[in-house]
């Protein structure tokens, strides 16, 4: 089946031998940032506790609320313990609507949440925005790693995807910046433009042509691809609209001989739930909740919450504060870095060099608070330590080498390892084990402090990252440049991924049509 239409769908379409590789890929990095908006409006919530915390401790005394030591520690906690609330929710709430949709109305809540600490004057009003802000991140974990997935051409996935981290690492760091100028209030005031903007940004950028063809919006698909694809025609997109038919099993609703798949037919809620016990959601959830483990505890989730605390306990050169922001910023560099080299080294080799280097800086970390006699965080420590850079370095270093890869990695990998009838839900189902094991790693460390001293427990963490990488050694495939269809292939056992990486990527196969027809 041939569209005869030749119309563009914006007057920057050209010809697609005229159309340069930058010009591909431009719409979708587009589509990209402004996703990325709404992640650093979830970021700025997550940085928020920081600074609420020492406002509402009751040295402020034009703060008509003061909490106690108790109840701040559920300030630095609540939205955490509900962000898998929403996760849970979100695959169901974003199959039916769309992932687009989905991205816009989480914004009302986030709205909602800021507003409401902006006008609080009672302490359940801050936990009520913080429960509701923990919720919303939550909700967006589906619609916004199923997007990125199923927008970008195969060589961009692994970069574009990678971004996510960096646009949340970098709402956290705007968030002090605000913090450190405004009062909290007035901060909220500030966060309230994020919410607004990425929900009008988002009207701009189309839905998936995955999900669109998944409700049999063809023409709309269409659309959705050739936007995509450099705003260009939809005769240059046809093939791979074809293409996508076929492995979505539609290519017999549009007149396309297909006997490899079978008609889709829609599935009843029995059926959907059969479709999670089957080999294709376990091995790949499985996989990322590995990730999701190793990435918490390798050490720097609780390298992260207690950075002043540990920084502090090794007699840091720098002031412990400077420290942290150092630490925050290196993150940052971390992110780009991975976003930078993902498209060349591939996801294996990043990730194996990212855990084997954090467990070498923890290792080195260990034996230095082993030699120094630092057991504990608190209490009476050894006033004239020398050598005290060494801790210092490497707990940096180790912050840049886990997110360059393993910090992301579980991320990318939720976006990409899903079937088309599981990615929605399996992602929301993702991202909970994720922030389980994020609260449980930062929930135990003091525990394991207390019975296993300073040195033990980063010997731990290093453990966790070395016999990590051996793991993911075996059980890792290279998705670097490898199409939806060919991964979920692999994890359906029907084929076998190759490790090396297509950097080329995919070429667009709609670009052909007109020669096919000479």
């Amino acid at each position: 089946m041939v569209i005869k239409s030749d119309k563009t769908l914006s007057p920057f379409a050209a010809p697609a031998e005229r159309r340069s590789s930058l010009r591909q890929a431009l719409p979708q990095i587009l589509a990209v940032c402004v996703k990325n908006v709404l992640l650093l409006g979830f970021g700025m919530t997550l940085g928020f506790p920081t600074i609420l915390i020492p406002s509402l401790s009751g040295s402020d005394p034009n703060e008509p609320i003061s909490l106690g030591q108790e109840a701040i520690s559920w300030i630095g906690s609540i939205n955490l313990i509900c962000v898998p609330i929403g996760c849970l929710l979100s695959g169901a709430a974003t199959q039916p609507i769309g992932r687009r949709r989905a991205m816009q109305l989480v914004n009302i809540p986030f709205l909602t949440a800021w507003l409401l600490f902006y006008f609080s004057n009672d302490v359940w009003q801050i936990f009520l925005a913080l429960c509701i802000t923990g919720v919303t991140g939550g909700l967006l974990e589906a619609p916004v790693l199923t997007y990125v997935a199923e927008i970008t051409q195969p060589h961009l996935r692994g970069m574009l995807s990678s971004t996510s981290t960096m646009a949340v690492i970098l709402g956290v760091l705007v968030q002090f910046l605000l913090g450190t100028f405004l009062n909290w209030r007035l901060v909220t005031l500030c966060n309230c433009v994020f919410p607004i903007v990425a929900f009008v940004l988002l009207i701009f950028v189309p839905e998936t042509p995955i999900w669109l063809i998944s409700k049999n919006r063809y023409l709309d698909a269409r659309k959705s691809l050739a936007w995509l694809r450099g705003w260009t025609s939809l005769n240059e997109i046809e093939l791979e609209f074809q293409d996508l038919c076929k492995q979505l099993g539609k290519a017999g609703e549009i007149g396309i001989d297909n006997p490899e798949n079978s008609p889709n037919q829609k599935l009843s809620k029995l059926e959907h739930l059969k479709l999670f016990t089957r080999k294709n959601f376990f091995w790949p959830y499985s996989l990322v909740a590995l990730t999701f483990f190793l990435g918490h505890f390798n050490g720097m989730n609780a390298l992260q919450t207690y950075a002043i605390k540990i920084f502090a306990a090794v007699k840091s050169p720098i002031d412990k504060y400077y420290a942290t922001v150092i630490l925050g910023v290196v993150e940052l560099l971390g992110c780009v870095a991975c976003v930078t080299l993902v498209h060349f080294t591939g996801k294996r080799v990043i990730n194996l060099i990212s855990l084997l280097g954090s467990g070498v800086c923890f290792f080195i970390v260990a034996i230095y608070t082993y030699i120094s006699d630092i057991k504990h965080l608190e209490g009476p420590q050894h006033s004239d330590l020398k050598h005290n850079w060494i801790p210092t370095f490497f707990l940096i270093t180790a912050a840049f080498l886990s997110y360059v890869g393993i910090r992301i990695l579980p991320w990318i990998l939720t976006g990409e390892v899903f079937s088309n009838e599981t990615r929605a839900t399996a992602s929301g189902l993702s991202g909970a084990i994720g922030y389980i094991f994020g609260f449980l790693a930062n929930k135990i460390f003091l525990s394991m402090v207390t019975v296993f001293t300073l040195p033990g427990t980063f010997w731990f963490n290093s453990s966790v990252s070395i016999l990590g990488a051996i793991l993911l050694y075996f059980v890792l495939p290279e998705t670097e440049g490898k199409t939806l269809y060919d991964i979920t292939e692999h994890f359906q056992g029907n084929t076998k991924l190759d490790n090396k990486v297509q950097r080329n990527g995919i070429d667009n196969k709609a670009f052909e049509l007109e020669e096919s027809r000479v």
